[in-house]
């Protein structure tokens, strides 16, 4: 089992900067893929970033890039994810979720996720 807690999440005004931060216990990560996801009001949750923990390789959805930026701490169990520069259509529950790693990317499933933490980017 591994559990998962976000935090960092709150209001901020749109073109601010925030950094999530999403912190791991229960196994060691070595062998796992970890992701953050968002889920605005009315919409399906999308795929924001994930990382390989062992290696720190990582893939973004494609409009992801540019203003998100994933990290992770070996040493402390967290991953981070940082966002620059934001937009209203920022505002969202963000979430945090491991599994498996697999090669393929799109194989991975997320057997775990964190409660989630709410972002609201005010205009």
């Amino acid at each position: 089992q591994v559990q998962l807690v976000e935090s960092g999440g709150g209001l901020v005004q749109a073109g601010g900067l925030l950094r999530l931060s999403c912190a791991a216990s229960g196994r060691t990560l070595g062998n796992y893929a970890m992701g953050w996801f968002r889920q605005a009001p009315g919409k399906e949750r999308e795929f924001v970033v994930a990382l390989k923990w062992s290696t720190g390789i990582t893939y973004y959805a494609g409009s992801m890039k540019g203003r998100f930026t994933i990290s992770r701490d070996y040493a402390k169990n967290t991953m981070y994810l940082q966002v620059t520069s934001l937009k209203p259509e920022d505002t969202a529950v963000y979430y945090c979720a491991a599994g498996v790693s697999r090669e393929n990317w799109f194989a991975i499933n997320y057997d775990y996720w964190g409660q989630g933490t709410q972002v609201t980017v005010s205009s």
